[in-house]
């Protein structure tokens, strides 16, 4: 027996090559950590994230996550403990002068270890019909990572790529189980999806357990399924892994926490339409789409031929588990679909947890031979087609500005802070690089069809290069734009603040001035219910570290540090506040405002105009 089994087991490797998963490791190191802590923080939710860790470092508070002053409830601690245990690294405002390094760290790493994740299972369970192993691991892991979602948020300070590698690596460790089953192997998939609970919450439950349902009825497998994973014991363990943070929350800040965390960020959330984020019912089959361009063609292909082969298997049941990596896929896939599709708030990012499924699929697709679909070979030379145009079409609107830029996209860009970023964006090359790599693996696309070596890798690397030299650059540029004025007038702000003096933002709010000040900052709208906010909250609210102080009963400042923005400044009810203006930065100018005069402006507005504040009013989304 002992025999068989490695023999079983060299067969099994006898295509697995360290290369290939060296080739992976570099590609995520480009794509997901080059240049990651070269621009600033993005306002605002990236900005809220850095902002909680850090704290966790400076008071070392590591059970409740604070921004601004404020316990910060949206989301479990994870994202946050790893991000302050990169603050927590000796002098790392020397190697990180930003922060943004160690708050995107997480995000990056999570995406890199589910790329190599991806590569070595299909190097160990090659597929039916996969011809070449190796290259169709390597490029299942590059269709995964240069998917625009996932290039986007794996660079961004936010919770959804640790969430995506999380449950990613859960729910390919859930199938590798499934396919060899071996003393406790099916512990590892719900240890790893407990951290994704405490990445998110129990939306990573829900996602893989509807998952594996799907998959167990397509593959006709579903008791066998369940006796391998050994989901009651699983579901223990993630719960003994999650379930101590969220029980110690609830018993140190109450039904707060139970209310802002599960009844407004989960179940509201999913109930209702929460921030505008109301979208059609078909949404999603949009952001399949674009969530996998330039390769979107092959997913549709795939996924069409997995849905014949789940058809086919539910007559027969003759698909092997080490064979059932696609039906897995399009189980997958189809869970988050449903699950977000029903769900009321719907946003770009909640389909990141579908994208190594997507990638999956198209990897299949990488190897494709006559299916069981009629004329399949046919089908796939035309998506093959319908690939390297879209690639061409996206070259052309990227090349198009350098020479009309009036009638191109860039014209529509209709932002204050970014006014020049048109110009700016021509005269860099960026465009011209990015367009130049496109049309390259356009030309190797036919070039391969035409003497019948099609290999998606062809047109990968070319992809690869383009984000490499257009799409890095970009965040750079615009983090000169948007972000940049911000650091000048944060800075100024340290210099000049007086002792006690307390800071508000008014108009547009940004909460990475909070980040780089490390000050409480009072965010207030434009309105003249906001200038009665501002008056009040100087004198009366209270912040973890920091509480209002009413001038003659408790030691503060006579005046308070206001940044606005142009627009804001010109409205009557702020502009006469007669302020001293102590600096402009882009379109926001730095003002010190006497309180007094505030407090009287804000009273004849109270009297006057039957002006009310509001900002006692409890709002889960203030900072």
């Amino acid at each position: 027996m002992n025999f068989g089994r490695n023999r079983f087991q060299i067969n099994l490797l006898r295509n697995y090559d360290l290369k290939v998963l060296l080739y992976i490791s570099l590609s995520g190191l480009i794509l997901f950590f080059w240049g990651l802590g070269e621009s600033g923080l993005i306002d605002e939710t990236p900005a809220k994230f850095a902002a909680a860790a850090r704290s966790m470092t400076l008071t070392g508070n590591w059970l409740t996550p604070i921004a601004n002053g404020i316990p910060r409830f949206d989301k479990p601690p994870l994202i946050y403990w790893l991000m302050g245990l990169m603050y927590s690294i000796p002098n790392q405002s020397s190697w990180d002068e930003l922060g943004s390094l160690s708050a995107r760290f997480p995000s990056a790493i999570s995406s890199l270890l589910l790329m190599i994740v991806l590569g070595d299972t299909l190097m160990r369970w090659p597929q039916n019909k996969t011809n070449f192993p190796n290259r169709t691991a390597l490029v299942t892991a590059l269709s995964f990572a240069l998917s625009p979602f996932v290039m986007i948020w794996s660079r961004i300070a936010v919770s959804d790529a640790l969430l995506c590698g999380t449950l990613g690596i859960s729910m390919i460790f859930q199938w590798r189980c499934y396919v060899k089953p071996s003393h406790n192997s099916w512990v590892y998939a719900w240890i790893i999806l407990g951290l994704g609970v405490l990445a998110k919450g129990p939306v990573a439950i829900v996602l893989m357990s509807f998952s594996l349902l799907l998959f167990g009825i397509f593959q006709r497998d579903l008791g066998r399924l369940i006796c391998v994973l050994k989901p009651g014991y699983g579901i223990c363990i993630t719960l003994l892994i999650s379930a101590p943070w969220f029980l110690a929350e609830y018993l140190i800040e109450g039904n707060i926490f139970l209310q802002s965390f599960f009844g407004y960020h989960n179940f509201q959330r999913f109930t209702s339409v929460v921030n505008s984020h109301q979208e059609h019912i078909f949404f999603y089959l949009l952001m399949l789409v674009i969530a996998s361009l330039p390769f979107s063609p092959l997913l549709i292909l795939g996924i069409f031929n997995g849905a014949i082969e789940i058809k086919d298997n539910l007559i027969k049941g003759n698909i092997k588990p080490s064979e059932s990596l696609l039906i897995f896929s399009i189980a997958w896939l189809l869970a988050v679909f449903l699950f977000f599709t029903i769900s009321g708030t719907k946003l770009p990012s909640y389909w990141l947890p579908a994208t190594p499924a997507a990638a999956i699929i198209i990897g299949q697709t990488e190897s494709f031979k006559i299916n069981k679909l009629k004329f399949s070979v046919s089908i796939f030379n035309i998506l093959w087609n319908l690939t390297i145009l879209i690639i061409f079409l996206i070259s052309i609107v990227i090349l198009f500005p350098l020479f009309n830029s009036d009638n191109s996209l860039l014209a529509i860009i209709n932002d204050n802070e970014m006014k020049s970023l048109s110009t700016d964006l021509v005269e860099s090359g960026i465009l011209l690089r990015g367009g130049i790599c496109l049309l390259f693996s356009c030309l190797i696309g036919v070039f391969s069809q035409i003497h019948s070596r099609i290999s998606l890798l062809n047109l990968q690397i070319p992809i690869l290069i383009f984000n490499f030299s257009t799409f890095i650059p970009l965040f750079g540029l615009a983090d000169f734009h948007r972000q940049y004025s911000l650091r000048e007038a944060s800075e100024v702000i340290v210099n000049l603040k007086k002792t006690n003096e307390s800071i508000a933002m008014v108009g547009i709010k940004k909460p990475s001035v909070h980040f780089y000040t490390n000050s409480i900052i009072l965010y207030e709208s434009n309105s003249i219910n906001n200038v009665v906010n501002l008056s009040e909250r100087l004198a009366q609210e209270k912040r973890i570290g920091w509480e209002g102080s009413v001038l003659g009963k408790i030691p503060g400042s006579e005046t308070v540090l206001v940044l606005i923005d142009n627009d804001t400044s010109e409205l009557y009810h702020w502009k006469i506040l007669n302020p001293i203006e102590l600096g402009r930065f882009g379109i926001y100018n730095l003002w010190r405002v006497d309180r007094l005069k505030l407090d009287k402006v804000a009273n004849t507005f109270k009297n006057d105009f039957n002006a009310i504040s509001d900002w006692r009013n409890y709002n889960p989304e203030r900072y």
